[in-house]
């Protein structure tokens, strides 16, 4: 099983951008109070339950508990905030986003594939 952080500080946001200059990031932003959300969120976790350590980090940011970060990913990224979304970040830039429900385990199971 994969490990997922809870990104709660913009230290922990710029250190997992960090990181992707060596390691791809999966930054999911998810609504705890949208059912769409949840959806995506119950896909993105099974998807990391079954996923090894592989060649991609997963992080998380609660939209509304942590608006500062979820705003900084926005802003630092130049990606249009939607939640739920997937962001794959290499290089310290987005390589791809997507959101609502185009985001699934088997579409997860694709896109990274090709990290």
């Amino acid at each position: 099983m994969a490990a997922i952080t809870q990104l709660t500080s913009i230290e922990q946001w710029k250190a997992a951008l960090d990181r992707s200059r060596s390691k791809p990031v999966l930054i999911f932003k998810h609504s705890t109070q949208c059912p769409v959300s949840a959806g995506a969120h119950e896909e993105l976790m099974n998807f990391v339950a079954d996923a090894e350590q592989g060649p991609v980090d997963f992080a998380i940011v609660h939209v509304i508990e942590d608006r500062p970060v979820s705003n900084d990913i926005a802003e630092a990224l130049g990606v249009t905030h939607k939640s739920p979304q997937a962001i794959l970040v290499k290089d310290g830039r987005p390589v791809w986003d997507e959101s609502h429900w185009r985001i699934t385990y088997d579409f997860l199971s694709e896109r990274l594939k090709e990290a």
